[in-house]
């Protein structure tokens, strides 16, 4: 199963989200919103874990974020992105990384290394019969995410929906305003196609 151990934003954070989810849809309908099956989240590690390991890692994550006080974490979001693909881009609120956030994420993959497979195929993901295909990038993206996407590499995000690239290029020479938000819990989902969480697996109480 491919799996996206990820941090729950608060509702600042949820509202900008939305509002670009909004901005992008008007432009390019086919794209996806946030809603139920596509939760605005940050990707704190994204594995291929075997299914019927799926309650050992909870536990493991419930471990390491018992450790942790997450709603804690002061955090910045401070530009827009987009990962390019073909003639669309899948845009993003970046996440400035921390010290907390580079803690966590290795604590994580430490913790779910025992239970991860080095590959997967479009079944680990969420399909439907609305979006019934799982594309190459999006398979490829969870095998290397570490170390591609973790550590130095890492880059935290808010995924906001898709667009043009035409489109999302005029976008990222807008200025930006930077604002705080800080996470209101930690969920583990099952993704979907372009790494969106489709379907929430587990939920933890991250309060302390």
């Amino acid at each position: 199963m491919a799996i996206d151990i990820a941090l729950e934003p608060d509702a600042t954070m949820i509202q900008h989200a939305q509002a670009v989810n909004a901005r992008l849809l008007k432009v390019f309908p086919k794209g996806f919103a946030l809603d139920a099956s596509h939760h605005p989240h940050i990707s704190m590690l994204q594995r291929y874990v075997r299914t019927a390991d799926l309650n050992k890692v909870y536990a493991v994550v419930g471990s390491v974020l018992h450790g942790e006080n997450v709603t804690s974490f002061n955090l910045k979001a401070v530009r827009y992105y987009y990962i390019p693909w073909q003639e669309i881009g899948l845009s993003g609120i970046v996440v400035e990384p921390t010290a907390d956030l580079l803690r966590l994420q290795k604590e994580l993959i430490d913790a779910v290394a025992p239970f991860t497979t080095e590959t997967g195929t479009a079944a680990a993901f969420v399909t439907t019969p609305e979006d019934p295909n799982i594309n190459q990038p999006t398979i490829d993206y969870v095998a290397a995410f570490v170390p591609r996407a973790s550590g130095e590499h890492f880059n935290p995000h808010v995924t906001t929906g898709m667009a043009t690239r035409e489109y999302l290029n005029k976008m990222l020479a807008e200025p930006f305003d930077a604002f705080t938000f800080s996470p209101a819990g930690a969920s583990v989902y099952q993704l979907g196609n372009f790494g969106t969480a489709r379907k929430e697996l587990k939920a933890f109480d991250v309060t302390q």
